[in-house]
């Protein structure tokens, strides 16, 4: 298994063709396998009327406005692409609008991202379908009601895809990130799940890689303090490496399982780590010998195998034996003992 890494820059360049590019170089060191942005064609997906879901200081007076400042020329995103070529990451965007789809075929993409409120944009989901290339959907805000009816629609058209377990909130508490939904959306649609990430720290998508998930998507910000709508819920690019490696770890321990029937590796460490029986007094031969008398010591093969206490209990000691003596089976009367029917070995 691979966890396959998407970080989003969404709108953190600002409308600002430059700092989109630096984003992309500064993302290209991390380790992240994808690159994903936001097309807005404001006139096609927007209007005035449009409520802000986080008004930001600045000029924007509606967030069509807004959309209009974040949009790119074809030229602009077509050099954004090839630049994600160059430095080895797949360029990757959410489309809003079937004229953003169109503009995205232009430039050409390998898979498309639907955010979470176009789930039952089923214009939307077509317009997708038509091109015959995989989907992954973000469920942020649907039921599994509202899901099973995209997944009927999706599977009717052949269409390959996978969902990202997601909770539109930014940014998400710890008791938002519905971890338990990977599960189940495995179990619901027998599809690759992944998780999409508002929390802004690393630990939820650490979680849900530990939780089999196969995707992970997250912000990506140069600055939480900066104005972006998204930048309080985003990682920084120090963090970002940081949660590459852990994931890469975790991907490393889920591919190489361990048998717990098989301890063979253990055994020169067993030597030295488990203990032998010895005695916590001085005791002389005839002594009847109690749980209050035994002690255990390193390393093991001196002595009795501590894990065989009980089998002495009860035993008549046949030698003197001093305080913290190693307890040998020459030492107790062999009456009645199995030695061997007790203990790990």
């Amino acid at each position: 298994m691979k966890t396959f890494i998407i970080a989003e820059i969404a709108q953190a360049h600002e409308g600002d063709i430059g700092i989109a590019h630096q984003y992309i170089d500064a993302l290209a060191t991390t380790g992240v396998d994808a690159i994903k942005f936001q097309t807005h064609i404001a006139a096609a997906e927007s209007s005035v009327y449009e409520p802000f879901r986080v008004k930001m200081p600045g000029s924007d007076k509606t967030r069509f406005d807004y959309w209009k400042r974040m949009e790119f020329s074809r030229a602009q995103w077509k050099a954004l692409k090839q630049h994600c070529d160059e430095v080895g990451l797949e360029f990757m965007s959410s489309p809003f609008s079937n004229a953003a789809v169109d503009l995205l075929e232009d430039i050409g993409v390998k898979r498309y991202k639907v955010g979470s409120g176009e789930v039952s944009n089923f214009v939307l989901l077509e317009k997708l379908a038509q091109t015959k290339k995989p989907l992954i959907i973000s469920s942020g805000m649907s039921s599994f009601a509202e899901l099973d009816s995209t997944v009927q629609f999706l599977k009717k058209r052949q269409v390959e895809f996978s969902i990202l377990q997601c909770t539109t909130s930014y940014p998400t508490l710890p008791e938002q990130w519905g971890l338990n939904v990977i599960a189940e959306l495995k179990e619901r649609y027998s599809v690759p799940i992944g998780f999409s990430d508002h929390s802004s720290t690393i630990e939820a998508c650490i979680a849900a890689v530990a939780l089999c998930a196969e995707i992970i998507e997250f912000h990506a910000v140069f600055d939480k303090n900066s104005l972006g709508p998204d930048a309080k819920s985003s990682l920084t690019m120090p963090e970002i490496v940081q949660l590459v490696k852990a994931v890469s770890a975790i991907n490393t321990a889920q591919n190489n399982p361990i048998n717990k029937n098989d301890n063979a590796s253990f055994s020169a460490l067993k030597q030295i780590f488990e203990k032998s029986l010895a005695v916590n007094k001085d005791l002389k031969a005839g002594h009847i010998l109690t749980f209050d008398d035994l002690e255990t010591k390193k390393p093991k093969g001196y002595g009795i195998d501590a894990a065989k206490f009980e089998s002495v209990i009860g035993k008549k000691l046949c030698n003197n034996l001093k305080q913290w003596d190693f307890l040998n089976e020459d030492d107790v009367s062999s009456t009645g003992s199995d030695w061997s029917s007790t203990g790990l070995d």
